[in-house]
């Protein structure tokens, strides 16, 4: 067990200053964000921010009345935050891992509950996998980023990225998907063997399947998000 005194603690663990732009990992689980203007957070994110800075709540109609009827399908799907102002904010997601992401003309899609910020300049939409309605509880959501900017995203653990080829299709669990490529469309499987063999319906009946060109983002945990109703 660790050991210091108030100022070996204090050195150890005090916020750096890197000078790498508007996101900065303080360690793997902690994102500062250096705000000179807008910033769209997931809320509840927020642990500490210093200077001023305000917080504003996604407003109804913020991106039309089309995603307001997808929010209220999904359950708000992802909640978001608007920061806005000049300082440092510290972002967290109840201890998980915080990847950097800088689109450059790309599109991503990523798990709602995985997004924890985003750049204002980065066009967004929620998209609703109705497919699996009918064999899913609690809502399947996503959120489509597309253009230019930085992302930050949360995953349990370290992620592993799993390269979609043309021919060589990639089957994930839904619970431990985190993020894909904006060119991959899953279809959803449901693998009676699974079901058969265990006897009871569990999360490996359900299954996302990628076909095509691009990648597939995992985490090697499975948030339980997605209940199957097949058994």
């Amino acid at each position: 067990m660790s050991r210091f005194s108030i100022e070996q603690f204090i050195r150890s663990t005090a916020q750096q200053d890197r000078g790498e732009g508007l996101f900065e990992l303080e360690s793997d689980r902690m994102l500062e964000a250096n705000l000179d203007g807008d910033l769209w957070i997931k809320t509840g994110s927020m642990t500490a921010y210093i200077g001023n800075i305000q917080f504003s709540r996604e407003r109804i109609l913020e991106k039309g009345i089309g995603k307001m009827l997808k929010k209220a399908v999904t359950g708000e799907g992802a909640k978001l935050t608007r920061a806005s102002g000049q300082g440092r904010m510290y972002l967290a997601d109840m201890g998980k891992s915080i990847q950097i992401l800088n689109l450059d003309e790309d599109a991503i899609y990523v798990n709602g509950n995985d997004l924890l910020a985003f750049e204002p300049q980065i066009d967004w939409d929620i998209k609703v996998m109705r497919k699996l309605t009918a064999v899913v509880a609690g809502g399947l959501f996503n959120v489509h980023l597309q253009g230019s900017g930085m992302v930050a995203i949360s995953t349990h653990f370290e992620p592993l990225t799993l390269m979609v080829k043309p021919g060589q299709p990639v089957r994930t669990d839904p619970n431990a998907t985190v993020a894909w490529s904006g060119s991959l469309q899953p279809e959803f499987k449901i693998d009676a063997s699974f079901k058969t063999f265990l006897g009871r319906g569990s999360g490996e009946t359900v299954q996302m399947e990628f076909e095509g060109e691009g990648f597939v983002v995992i985490q090697p945990y499975e948030e339980n998000t997605f209940q199957s109703q097949t058994s």
